[in-house]
């Protein structure tokens, strides 16, 4: 009798609905926290985390939720790459492929669903910080002791795991998401707090200006700052702040013989791409660009099907591999481009109409919608050098922070609402 009566309990406290969302908050902060560090990591939490969010959900209330914009653009995103595959002539390995990068998507719908109702949004976005504060500290003690990476040897200075691209999108987006509770620390008299986050931001900044930084944080940084000026500053402190920063960054660049050899080969890489055709990165790049705006040109509304981007580089194919036109890629290196060549019109419709409702849900003062609306403002950004929805890591970084953040802000919204019908 004592051994049924346990076995209840413990039955009826693995279906306690408190305690399973619990469990997913823990997974979610996990999985956050893993993300600087281990791909492997974030792929076994991730698929552990789809499974133990639909254990949790209501299913008549969860496909309700479904029918908003910014939980139904992503599954049509998602459900365009699965039926594209059926007007691709890529083989049917390729097709199935080439779905897996949007699959994170699925994930968008969940995370607004659960941290519209739970209360430990908040664990997230610290352990992300935690994480890549601690990830930052390696950065640069690698720096100097390069035989401590774990990279292979030769790659780039200053990384212990993954590569410098996406440490400088993690480090980048901690930085400026750090920019408004220093500011309210500032404004409310809390100094100690405000001077703590501004060694963190500023240890995170030195990083990219002294040992690595990727060249699109160039565009990245200093457009998301004047976003958060535009927003939050006056602008006699805005025009103060941009001299400012326009003398840091000279003073910067000239201390810095990585910014300066980072800025130096732009230059160089575009002449050699165009007087001799060499594969520099920008030469892909323009190679690559200058390809895909054909391949969308022969089939501009429905595009080419999932995964026919590398049979239509190989077929035009151009001298040898040290030859930029003899490049052949899977990957046009630009998110407009990588789902215009699949889907066509219709997907970039979706695409941009799946940006621009996840900007919208941001709207508002708090540090929860700054940090949604840095997430989004730099996946678009970054996404015009580079596929980063659909990357890894870059499309981790979204999923987790538009997902958690859009969850906490329609649960605010709910409070809101529910506070104004009370009264």
């Amino acid at each position: 009798m004592t051994e049924n009566f346990v076995r209840a309990g413990l039955a009826a406290r693995w279906r306690d609905p408190a305690l399973l969302r619990r469990n997913v908050d823990v997974i979610v902060v996990l999985t956050a926290a893993s993300l600087p560090w281990s791909t492997s990591a974030t792929g076994i939490l991730g698929a552990l985390l789809f499974i133990a969010t639909l254990v949790t959900f209501d299913p008549r209330d969860f496909l309700q939720s479904l029918k908003r914009p910014i939980s139904a653009l992503p599954l049509a995103l998602v459900l365009l790459a699965i039926v594209g595959t059926l007007w691709s002539d890529a083989a049917w390995g390729a097709r199935l492929y080439a779905i897996s990068p949007t699959a994170k998507l699925l994930m968008l719908p969940l995370l607004f669903y659960h941290f519209e109702r739970s209360e430990r949004g908040h664990w997230v976005f610290n352990a992300f910080l935690i994480s890549c504060a601690l990830l930052m500290c390696v950065s640069w003690v690698v720096a100097f002791y390069p035989g401590l990476t774990m990279k292979p040897s030769g790659n780039s200075r200053g990384i212990f795991v993954k590569d410098y691209i996406d440490q400088s999108q993690e480090f980048t987006l901690c930085a400026v998401a750090l920019a408004y509770p220093i500011l309210q620390f500032l404004r409310a008299g809390r100094k100690r707090p405000a001077l703590l986050l501004g060694l963190v931001a500023f240890g995170l900044v030195a990083n990219m200006v002294f040992v690595i930084v990727a060249r699109v944080t160039f565009i990245t940084l200093p457009v998301l700052l004047a976003v958060f000026a535009a927003q939050h500053l006056k602008w006699r402190t805005t025009l103060l702040l941009a001299v400012s920063g326009i003398v840091l960054a000279l003073l910067g660049w000239a201390a810095s013989p990585e910014l300066q050899w980072r800025t130096s080969t732009l230059a160089k890489e575009y002449k050699l791409y165009m007087e001799k055709g060499e594969a520099t990165s920008i030469g892909l790049r323009f190679e690559y660009w200058r390809k895909s705006l054909g391949f969308v040109a022969e089939a501009p509304v429905i595009g080419h099907g999932t995964g026919s981007t590398r049979g239509l580089f190989e077929r035009t194919v151009q001298g040898t591999e040290a030859m930029a036109s003899g490049q052949v890629i899977g990957n046009p290196h630009n998110q407009t481009l990588n789902v215009a060549v699949q889907w066509g019109l219709v997907g970039v419709i979706v695409l941009y109409a799946m940006w621009i409702v996840h900007l919208l849900l941001f709207r508002g003062e708090g540090l929860v919608a700054w940090i949604g609306l840095t997430v989004v403002l730099q996946n678009i950004l970054s996404s015009l050098f580079n596929s980063h929805l659909f990357d890894f890591h870059s499309g981790w970084m979204y999923v987790l922070g538009a997902g958690v953040a859009g969850g906490m802000m329609l649960r605010a919204r709910g409070s809101e609402r529910n506070a104004s019908s009370e009264g």
